[in-house]
């Protein structure tokens, strides 16, 4: 539908932006806190690692200062798993217990709300030497670090998120940390993790609900819209095959505590069927989310893999970050010349994101908050400590018309937080790969001075925010 005058961004709308621990505080072994799967993983020399990051731990108070000078009115961070709990399990660091204690009363003290990620990537490393996701002792571990980030935290929270990109820990358990190398049956391996998981997850919010009754919690998986390659039906079945596999099978285990009929029958097929119990789906049942949170960076385009010449030779099969795990007999990536590539080849898709707000709403009905969105790019610092990241402002831009267009349609949206609030490291290419409204002065293994400089985006953001989305035109003084 093309509207001529499109609904505005709800008042009170939660405009904000996100991180992670892992990727922005530094800090790996300070004050008590353990090892995670993260601190022993190996990266590519030259990349920088994770044990300094951007400092936040020890810079968060000038970091949240600047967030609140851009006017955020949320603040996406996870709390570290073993900052809290070295082992995962036992005994309580209360260094650790002081640490987000002193961040979250600086984000409120600065008017922000704060919304806080229970799990994000980092599984501390002693649950992981003792089977990690694979054993069903880590939900019982998941469990009572969330109950206890709720006692300790839940009084100046009301937002939760519970793990984040489930999907993609999944469909990518090779790269992310979640299969040890050498795994016998890696995919049978990893969808029982998956359920381990979800279990974990539904504790998680269903404590939520007990303790902490006007809070709210939800789940943050990436998902993405997928298009056929083209109008045969073979390829539209393909589509709707990895649009179960990689979004629906997650969503609808957390809102509707059941499997996705068609995501059942490829793990049936493949042999990757988890073994579960009643009881397990009794418990999946009673853990409903409050909102669903997702992370949308690109759309996906497949086709039906089994006809090469049907599909046609100038059809490139593509596989990224936004479609793994490519199998011939479901289907295979396709490439999409209607699209554009950014410079690390992931497509650009506004309208997707469009598309995918509505997908989630109409399924689910739930209220929406994006949790991450954004460009990374090869910033420059300038001699004038100026970062003139138009091309950011451009992305994020086209984006946010098309959220609003999204709501427009009548989806519940309740915030937008783009990745990210800060330079940080990224998963996959370090510290080079910026995401953030602020410059972090540092490179790959040379931590210079770790001074802060707001890029040009930061101040379109703030504009954004003031105008609560009113003015989305890509000039501004700098």
């Amino acid at each position: 539908m093309h509207y001529q005058t499109p609904a505005p961004f709800p008042q009170g709308f939660l405009w904000g932006a996100s991180t992670s621990a892992y990727q922005v505080e530094g800090g790996w072994n300070e004050e008590g806190k353990g090892p995670s799967v993260i601190d022993r993983a190996s990266f590519p020399p030259e990349l920088s690692d994770f044990t300094v990051t951007s400092d936040h731990y020890h810079h968060f108070a000038g970091d949240i200062a600047l967030f609140a000078e851009m006017g955020l009115k949320t603040y996406r961070f996870s709390i570290a798993w073993s900052r809290l709990f070295p082992t995962g399990e036992g005994e309580l660091n209360f260094q650790g217990v002081a640490f987000y204690r002193r961040l979250i009363d600086e984000i409120r003290r600065h008017g922000i709300e704060p919304l806080v990620t229970l799990y994000h990537f980092d599984l501390p490393w002693a649950l992981q030497q003792q089977g990690g996701w694979s054993n069903p002792r880590t939900v019982d571990a998941f469990e009572r670090f969330a109950r206890t980030a709720f006692e300790l935290y839940g009084g100046q929270v009301k937002y939760w998120l519970t793990i984040n990109e489930q999907n993609m820990m999944i469909l990518k358990g090779d790269v992310i940390g979640t299969l040890p190398p050498g795994t016998a049956n890696p995919q049978k391996t990893l969808y029982q993790q998956n359920h381990h998981m979800m279990l974990a997850q539904a504790r998680a919010m269903i404590a939520c609900h007990e303790m902490l009754p006007e809070a709210k919690i939800g789940p943050a998986p990436n998902i993405s819209c997928v298009y056929p390659a083209s109008s045969r039906p073979e390829d539209v079945i393909a589509a709707n095959n990895f649009s179960s596999i990689r979004n629906w099978l997650y969503l609808d285990l957390a809102c509707f505590g059941r499997y996705n009929a068609v995501a059942w029958s490829f793990m049936r097929e493949k042999g990757y069927l988890p073994q579960i119990t009643e009881e397990e789906m009794a418990l999946l049942q009673r853990g409903r989310p409050d909102f669903i949170a997702f992370n949308y960076y690109a759309s996906t385009t497949v086709a039906d893999g089994q006809d090469r010449g049907a599909v046609g030779q100038e059809r490139r099969e593509v596989e990224d970050q936004q479609l793994p795990g490519i199998d011939k007999s479901v289907y295979i990536g396709a490439d999409n010349p209607n699209l554009e590539h950014n410079e690390f080849g992931w497509y650009i898709d506004p309208v997707g994101f469009r598309v995918t707000c509505r997908e989630i709403y109409e399924r689910y009905r739930l209220p929406l908050i994006i949790t991450e969105n954004g460009l990374g790019a090869f910033d420059r610092l300038a001699q004038d400590n100026k970062i003139h990241d138009d091309y950011r402002i451009r992305y994020l831009s086209a984006h946010i018309r098309q959220l609003q267009l999204a709501i427009t349609d009548g989806v519940e949206l309740f915030g937008y937080c783009p990745w990210s609030a800060i330079d940080l490291v990224s998963t996959h290419q370090g510290i080079s790969k910026r995401y953030g409204f602020i410059y972090v002065n540092r490179d790959e293994h040379d931590l210079k001075d770790l001074a802060r400089y707001p890029k040009k985006s930061f101040y379109w953001y703030q504009r954004v925010i003031t105008t609560n989305g009113e003015r989305l035109d890509t000039d501004i003084e700098y």
